[in-house]
Parts: C-alpha cells; sequence; structure tokens
C-alpha cells in the first residue's frame, strides 16, 4: 500500500474516533459507527464518564446548542445566523430555528436516503453530485423551498455510493412526511417545511432559545 493510501486511511480512522467520541460526549449517535459504539458504552468517555454530575443552567443550554450543531454539522456562525433569521420570522423562534436548518440541502440529501451520514450528505453537495430543479448546486447551506425537486446528477448516479442509495442502503424505517423520495430514480421533492415534531433531531430547542437570548 502506498504512502497516500496508507495516509487516508489513518485520517479517516482518526475522523471516526473522534466522531464517536463526540457522539459519546453529547449522549447522540451522530453515525452508524458510534451507534453501535454507544450501545456497548452508553456514558460519557473519560474517567468520569459514568459519575453522575448536577449541571448548571448554563451547561445544560450549552450542551444542547452543541448538540443541534453537530447534528447538521454545522459552525457556530451558521447556527448563530439562523438563529438570528428564525427569530424574525413568526412562529416559536425554537421551533422555525430547527426548521430553517431541516431546510438546507445537506440535510434534505441525508433524509432522502441519498447519504448515509450528515457529514457524508455534505460531502456529496459540495461534490457537486445534486440538481435542484434541474440545475446544479454545491453549497450544503442551500435552503429548498417548498416543491423543489433534487436529483442525483446523471453522470454520478452510476458511481457505488448512489448506486447503494438507490437500492435502499441508506433510507431510514420511514421517510419523513415532508419528503418524497423515489429512491431508484435518484430523485426527491421537498414538500414543505417541516413542523418540529416531523423532524428526527435530538435536542430541546427552547435551551437554545434561551441561550442565545441573553
Amino acid at each position: 500500500m502506498s504512502f497516500e493510501a496508507t495516509h487516508e486511511l489513518l485520517e479517516r480512522s482518526l475522523q471516526a474516533k473522534a466522531k464517536v467520541k463526540l457522539s459519546r460526549s453529547l449522549g447522540i449517535a451522530l453515525t452508524p459507527k458510534a451507534a453501535k459504539y454507544m450501545e456497548r458504552r452508553p456514558y460519557p468517555p473519560g474517567q468520569h464518564g459514568r459519575g453522575r454530575k448536577k449541571e448548571s443552567d448554563y451547561k445544560n443550554q450549552l450542551v444542547e446548542k452543541q448538540r443541534l450543531r453537530a447534528q447538521y454539522n454545522i459552525s457556530e456562525r451558521q447556527l448563530r445566523n439562523t438563529y438570528a433569521e428564525a427569530v424574525r420570522k413568526p412562529g416559536k423562534t425554537g421551533e422555525v430555528l430547527v426548521g430553517l436548518l431541516e431546510s438546507r440541502l445537506d440535510a434534505f440529501v441525508l433524509r432522502a436516503g441519498f447519504a448515509r451520514t450528515i457529514y457524508q450528505a455534505r460531502q456529496f453537495v459540495n461534490h457537486g453530485h445534486f440538481t435542484v430543479n434541474g440545475r446544479k448546486v454545491d453549497i450544503a447551506s442551500y435552503r429548498l423551498k417548498a416543491g423543489d425537486f433534487v436529483q442525483v446528477r446523471k453522470k454520478s448516479r452510476e458511481t457505488t455510493p448512489f448506486q447503494l442509495a438507490a437500492a435502499g442502503a441508506w433510507a431510514g424505517e420511514t421517510t419523513p412526511a415532508y419528503i418524497e423520495a423515489h429512491l431508484e430514480g435518484l430523485i426527491a421533492r421537498f414538500l414543505s417545511v417541516p413542523e418540529r415534531k416531523q423532524i428526527p433531531v435530538i435536542c430541546d430547542e427552547q435551551l437554545i432559545v434561551e441561550y442565545y437570548s441573553k
């Protein structure tokens, strides 16, 4: 094996371990590998991981913010900017915030079953594998509108990852109600901005609102 190939394998291994550690710290499985690991060790990492600690209100708010960021794989600036947008819209700010995040193209790619993890979904989008209403879009944060069609580009459809997607390898047990997916054709439609109860994200968004409103 070449040095480059060995280095790439090492990088992937380190990244996988980092995601497992982050998953254990936040109490949510961010990847399938993390889910399997957490079944065996359902407690935070570190020598004090099994102990119970009384957390402050601020710490609880901070953790919920980190949980939401991690599930969408976004930066602090991206989350803060989306929160600022949510504040200006009608409705409960926390619910609006999650709805806006769920309208991102990378989140849609994951939910539709085109990718295995949010990390892979972002990579696929950034590499230009998708069109929105027939136009190539390679921006992960692209905001979908009701009725938008997302499709794997023709030249990408024969690659292994998308052949697996077409076979349903990464689809959840049920497709969210706000998505109409046709995996065999590698096309899906964003029906509407979802309600909070429809979104499979683990967080208490009200604590995030409290964190940012200080």
